[in-house]
Order: C-alpha cells, then sequence, then structure tokens
C-alpha cells in the first residue's frame, strides 16, 4: 500500500530561513569590516617613522625602535641602530671616522660608545617609563623621554632620529622635544594598543555572560527543587576554575588586583562560588526531603 501524505504537516520552505540568515551575514560582513579596519589602522602606527632633528649632510643617524614594553618593570626595550653620514663615517656610513659617543637622556640606562674606523652595531638599551600604574589595566598610561646627542672625537655633531615602534601590545604617541639641530628627541606617549582594548573587553563581556549564566541555572534549580544535579554542579564547578584560566591569558600579563579584576573576574567568581554553594544546600535539602518523605 503506497503512502499517504499528511497535510497537516507541510513541507517547511527553504525561504523562511532567510530572515535569520540575513541578519547573520550582514553581522559577518560589519564585523570583517571593522575588524579589517582596525588591523589596517594598528598596520600604519606600527608602520610610521618618526623623524627628528637635524638635516644637513654631515650627521649621525640614529634609528630608535622599541621592541617590547615592560609595564611592570617600567620600562621599554629599545634598539638602536648608528649610521655615520657624510664625512663623519667610512664604509658607507658603518664605522665612524674617530671615536662616537652617543650620549643619551636620563631615562635611558646608559650611553653608547664606538671606536673610530671599527663597525657600528646594533646596541639594545633599556629606557625607564613614568607615570601610570599597571594596576589600570588595561587602561594604564605611560610616558618617557627619549633624545640622543652626538660627540664625535670630542666634538659635538648634528643628530638624527628616526623612532618607530614594534610592540603590538602598546601604541605609542611620539612628539618632538629638541628645538637644537645637535640633538634629537622625542616625547612618548604610551597606551594600550586599541586590539588589546577590544579583547580585553570582551574578555571582560564574557566573564560577565558565565556569571549570568550560572546565576539563570542556579536559580532555574533551587526554585524548581531539582536536587542535586550533578551534571549542572560540574557545569558550574567546570566554569568557576576555567575563568581563572581564561583570566590568565590576557594579553600582557596583568596583576592581580588590576582594573579587569574589578571590573568583571573577581565578581563572576563571587557569583559562581555563591550560585555552586546554594544549588548544592538546596540540592541536599530536597534530596533530604524526599527521603523522609519516602523512607526505604
Amino acid at each position: 500500500m503506497a503512502p499517504t501524505w499528511d497535510s497537516r504537516h507541510p513541507r517547511r520552505s527553504g525561504a523562511s530561513i532567510l530572515p535569520v540568515l540575513l541578519p547573520i551575514a550582514v553581522l559577518i560582513v560589519v564585523a570583517v569590516a571593522v575588524g579589517s579596519w582596525l588591523q589596517f589602522t594598528e598596520r600604519q602606527a606600527l608602520d610610521t617613522v618618526h623623524t627628528v632633528g637635524s638635516q644637513v649632510t654631515d650627521r649621525v643617524d640614529v634609528e630608535a625602535n622599541v621592541q617590547r614594553v615592560d609595564a611592570a618593570a617600567r620600562e621599554l626595550a629599545l634598539r638602536v641602530r648608528v649610521t655615520a653620514r657624510g664625512t663623519l663615517g667610512e664604509e658607507e656610513g658603518t664605522a665612524p671616522v674617530a671615536d662616537l659617543s652617543l650620549q643619551t637622556s636620563a631615562q635611558t640606562l646608559g650611553d653608547l660608545e664606538f671606536k673610530a674606523h671599527e663597525r657600528l652595531t646594533t646596541r639594545d638599551v633599556q629606557v625607564a617609563i613614568t607615570d601610570g600604574s599597571i594596576s589600570d589595566y588595561p587602561f594604564d598610561t605611560y610616558e618617557t623621554d627619549i633624545e640622543f646627542w652626538a660627540q664625535l672625537d670630542g666634538k659635538q655633531v648634528p643628530v638624527r632620529m628616526l623612532f618607530s615602534n614594534s610592540d603590538t601590545l602598546f601604541s605609542i604617541s611620539a612628539t618632538p622635544t629638541s628645538p637644537e639641530q645637535e640633538a634629537a628627541g622625542v616625547a612618548l606617549g604610551l597606551a594600550r594598543s586599541g586590539s588589546l582594548l577590544v579583547f580585553v573587553v570582551f574578555m571582560m563581556a564574557v566573564m560577565w555572560a558565565l556569571a549570568a549564566s550560572v546565576l539563570i541555572g542556579a536559580w532555574y534549580l533551587t526554585t524548581r527543587g531539582e536536587g542535586l544535579v550533578w551534571a549542572a554542579l560540574g557545569w558550574m564547578a567546570a566554569t568557576l576554575f576555567a575563568l581563572s584560566a581564561f583570566r590568565n591569558n590576557a594579553p600582557g600579563t596583568p596583576p592581580i588586583g588590576c582594573v579587569m579584576d574589578w571590573f568583571a573576574f573577581l565578581w563572576a567568581e563571587t557569583v559562581i562560588a555563591l550560585c555552586l554553594i546554594a544549588v548544592v544546600v538546596t540540592g541536599v535539602r530536597t534530596a533530604l526531603q524526599h527521603d523522609d518523605t519516602h523512607p526505604t
């Protein structure tokens, strides 16, 4: 006997899911567009080279590139490459014609010395940063100054500095500070990069969302008298410990007690722990009442 078609359950049309797929597609396109724009602007900032100092032919060029900012140690690692231009150098600027001394600002930990006719090697120096506190993470900001003077065979010579940044966790603004042609300096303002801010704000939103999910689940279990639901208890306990590991994955190794903790993490952990305790206490009470009502 041939099967009959039940008209009470008509076949759903594929067009019915368009109202759901269309907003999702638009959201994906908007998210990718915003992400691409943010990535492009940050890449442009990292590729920017700030040039200050003298433009004469006979000068010393100093390429200063920030390799890493250590907010906890309150210092940044600066890679310095020196080139002697014009009559001040030989072998296409890779060696000075006389002893070259590169003096730095007070924030820079150490001056640089180069011997005459020897290759100018790249040096790494530490620069102290001031103001700000890492406890404000991810909204912490800092300041410092970088300045260079050059002496060739004891005589001061013009300097040009080319400053750039390679630390993707920080955005750095540079403002020229040296009106003298013989010196080159910039005042730096350091702040967390836009991508780091977006990521940390997203992490805080996830922490609150997880805490709200556990709170709703706890409300349901305690008001419905479900007893000890082990799957729910396992999920809550796993969320409690997973949230700690999630927090420790924040970029830049934030210290305990930073803004992120007080805005989200500590409160989310407190809510989840209290919910877990409330569900256990209520579940045990319900289970005992059930045992009293139905004795063996």
